[in-house]
């Protein structure tokens, strides 16, 4: 789902993308200057492997997800902004590719199954 910017608003604009078992679901508002913020919260069943033996696991997840979208190059300016900005250099904001990112970040992180976790202890 890719949305212009430019129809971001003070009002909040919604969206839900749903893809395989996870659902990505909240809200764009125009924040200030170039600043459009996205909140929302990454939810359902994720497939990963097990580090360790390769096996399948169907990873539960519940993220709340809270970033800017700069409508063009970033530019920090001390605006009190501590959240994670994402480039935007074509005015589109691309939410499934922002999905994506999100799915592939909890991906990299290390997991392994309870049968390896109880060979472990």
């Amino acid at each position: 789902m890719k949305v212009a910017l430019r129809k971001v608003t003070s009002s909040p604009l919604d969206f839900e993308i749903n893809f395989n078992q996870t659902v990505f679901k909240g809200y764009l508002q125009y924040h200030r200057g170039k600043l459009i913020f996205l909140k929302a919260r990454l939810s359902g069943f994720i497939q990963i492997e097990c580090d360790v033996c390769a096996q399948e696991i169907d990873l539960a997840v519940d993220e709340q997800i809270e970033l800017f979208i700069s409508d063009g190059i970033y530019e920090e300016e001390h605006n009190g902004v501590d959240l994670d900005v994402v480039e935007s250099l074509n005015s589109i904001a691309d939410l499934d590719e922002l999905l994506n990112s999100e799915i592939e970040l909890i991906k990299s992180d290390y997991y392994s199954c309870e049968s390896c976790k109880n060979k472990s202890e």
